[in-house]
């Protein structure tokens, strides 16, 4: 085996672009060796009990080790062949099965390969990029391409950049309320990607706002303005799933420009690295468009049903702050509400099945009090 790096190696302090290392498959495991960097010299070893396997990378033809060690958890990007083949030789028989998966998405990706490159290629390629583009078409190839461990990077710089200059509530009632919301919500998402952490902000702002990689902030003057909790949960249903949608990440691709989606499309690592850390704070300002607001709103009130939250306390916030001062709330500026969203959504929640909702532990005047929110109006 070459003593060239022959993978990526993703962990809590490597550079997002992931730090180059040697991997050396074994019998009882694989041993990874830091060659560069700030780990240069230092080695880990992690056994074949501890790790889970599945095909990934920009083309998905790359396998992925991930395992938790003394370290922290890690994220291994393999590509060389012979690492791949020597790691399937070894590996245990409990390994066969997710292996076997992820022989076949390389096999779909090659062939999805072909396929593209069939349809973009010659004089075709000239003529329909600039039509590609503008349905967006492109744009949803190089998100699919981008690792989650890419995006959390991203949207962990602007989180923490942001929370750095705002008054950040730890401990409290509406926390708590935050807390067992997002729990309920989060524990309904099969296959969940994401380590979603949610912050509460003291602000008497009308809003929430989610950055890619699973951030969500929601601010106090959101919920002094909702009636209970099922209306704040209808918001954070919305914005969990812009982050669920990679709404956010398809923005970034789209702002990037032609020329950078077509790198990210061909697998230029290194560029897109090198693209996304020029962002910085413009994530904050991101808008999402009319189609992704609606997917939000939908896939929410999905999530909610699921998480057994009356839905209905999300169309009725959204109808409330319609309503006020004619629309003009901060809320709406980047969240358009109509009277036609609005009654989509109420088609959609008489369509579910009926559900009985079950209520939070949280006692919501309470709440809201404690945040010098109006008493809540007994019906």
């Amino acid at each position: 085996m070459s003593a060239e790096p022959n993978a990526l190696c993703f962990g809590q302090e490597f550079p997002s672009s992931g730090e180059p290392c040697l991997v050396q498959v074994e019998d009882h495991g694989i041993t990874v060796i830091f060659q560069s960097g700030a780990a240069e010299g230092r080695s880990e070893s992690a056994s074949f009990s501890a790790l889970t396997v599945a095909a990934g990378g920009f083309d998905h033809d790359q396998l992925v080790v991930r395992w938790a060690g003394a370290a922290g958890e890690r994220t291994l990007y393999l590509r060389h062949p012979d690492v791949i083949r020597a790691f399937r030789q070894a590996a245990p028989d409990q390994l066969r099965a997710p292996l076997d998966r992820a022989a076949e998405h390389v096999r779909q990706a090659r062939h999805r390969r072909r396929t593209v490159w069939s349809m973009i290629g010659g004089g075709v390629l000239a003529l329909s990029l600039g039509l590609w583009f503008g349905s967006d078409l492109l744009v949803e190839m190089a998100v699919d391409r981008i690792p989650v461990e890419w995006e959390e990077k991203l949207g962990e710089s602007a989180y923490k950049d942001f929370l750095a200059h705002q008054d950040v509530m730890k401990e409290g009632l509406a926390v708590s309320a935050v807390e067992e919301i997002t729990h309920r919500l989060v524990e309904q998402i099969p296959n969940n990607p994401y380590k979603f952490q949610v912050t509460v902000v003291k602000s008497d702002v009308v809003n929430a706002f989610a950055l890619p990689g699973g951030y969500i902030v929601v601010f106090t003057g959101l919920m002094k303005k909702a009636d209970n909790g099922e209306e704040v949960a209808g918001v954070m249903g919305h914005e969990l799933n812009h982050v669920l949608q990679r709404h956010g990440l398809e923005r970034i691709v789209k702002q990037l420009g032609l020329v950078a989606v077509l790198s990210i499309v061909l697998g230029d690592h290194q560029g897109l690295a090198g693209m996304m850390k020029q962002l910085g704070v413009e994530l904050l300002t991101l808008k999402f468009g009319r189609e992704q607001e609606t997917e939000a709103d939908l896939t929410g009130l999905q999530l909610l049903h699921r998480a057994k939250i009356d839905p209905s306390g999300m169309i009725r916030f959204f109808e409330q702050l319609s309503e006020k001062d004619e629309g003009r709330t901060e809320w709406l500026s980047t969240h358009p509400m109509s009277g036609a969203r609005a009654e989509r959504l109420k088609a959609e929640l008489a369509a579910m099945p009926k559900m009985i909702p079950a209520p939070f532990s949280f006692d919501w005047t309470k709440v809201r009090g404690a945040l010098g929110g109006e008493p809540v109006a007994k019906p």
